[in-house]
């Protein structure tokens, strides 16, 4: 791989796109190009998860490579409020909105450096050709999709262990990605979780509709660099009573700052 561009973020916690970054590549080639590198990345660690040496480092530097890449296809990125978790002693659970496979791919190298972190994930994810190695070795909580009662206990069960372990965890709880963000649709999964091992919630808003689904298989898309992304972190909240509350001001959070976004 080339040499990568660490993020570099402000006191304040919060990042941007260098206005540096220039595409050098004309509009059809962008996707091509992009997807060519990313298997590229996931096929180099692929390799080194198979003999059981992949690093939460090498994981970092995965996802630094694949967030590289798409600033020096155009897109640019926007993020804040890293300072909100940054600050907290010990792990969390991450609940965010879920639009498309960029999150996935480059929340590993926003998070992990400060916070050692894994996924809860759909079971087909792990068995991908070539990326299952690397998911695998993320040791990501699996869930089947098809039985809500068991996949919550599986998910109680699993991820009070991880975080018992220092791990923080990422939650999507929108049964499937979109790009409208739907409240109805946003179960309380994290909230449980976070009360059932007593830990803090940060809220993340993603704004990742640069990186469009897919027409044949969901994951690849095209990429649309005049789209920005945009990733806010919020402060953390502390789980009381039932979690209602919380999971109000979760929904909230993200629902204000993707108004915002799309002004």
């Amino acid at each position: 791989m080339e040499k990568l561009c660490p993020l570099l973020f402000d006191e304040q916690g919060n990042y941007k796109t260098p206005k540096t970054y220039t595409s050098l590549f004309n509009k059809p080639l962008k996707s091509c190009l992009f997807y060519m590198n990313l298997f590229f990345a996931i096929y180099k660690g692929s390799k080194i998860a198979k003999k059981g040496l992949y690093t939460h480092e090498q994981w970092q530097n995965t996802s630094l490579y694949v967030f590289n890449y798409l600033e020096k296809l155009g897109i640019e990125f926007d993020i804040s409020g890293v300072n909100s978790f940054k600050r907290l002693e010990g792990p969390c659970v991450f609940v965010g909105n879920h639009m498309s496979t960029l999150e996935t791919a480059v929340l590993p190298v926003i998070i992990d450096p400060i916070k050692k972190v894994t996924f809860v994930v759909k079971e087909s994810l792990i068995n991908y050709p070539i990326f299952k190695h690397i998911m695998r070795a993320t040791n990501p909580i699996t869930v089947s999709r098809t039985n809500p009662r068991e996949d919550l206990k599986k998910i109680l069960q699993e991820g009070n262990e991880r975080l018992k372990s220092g791990i923080s965890i990422v939650v999507f709880p929108q049964t499937t990605r979109s790009l409208i963000f739907d409240p109805n649709q946003f179960n309380s999964i994290g909230v449980k979780l976070a009360k059932n091992s007593g830990v803090p919630i940060v809220p993340v808003a993603i704004k990742s509709d640069a990186w469009a689904n897919g027409k044949i298989i969901k994951d690849f898309g095209r990429l649309d660099i005049s789209k920005k992304v945009y990733f806010a972190f919020g402060e953390p909240l502390y789980i009381k009573g039932r979690g209602n509350d919380e999971h109000k001001i979760l929904i909230d959070f993200i629902q204000k700052k993707l108004n915002i976004w799309s002004d």
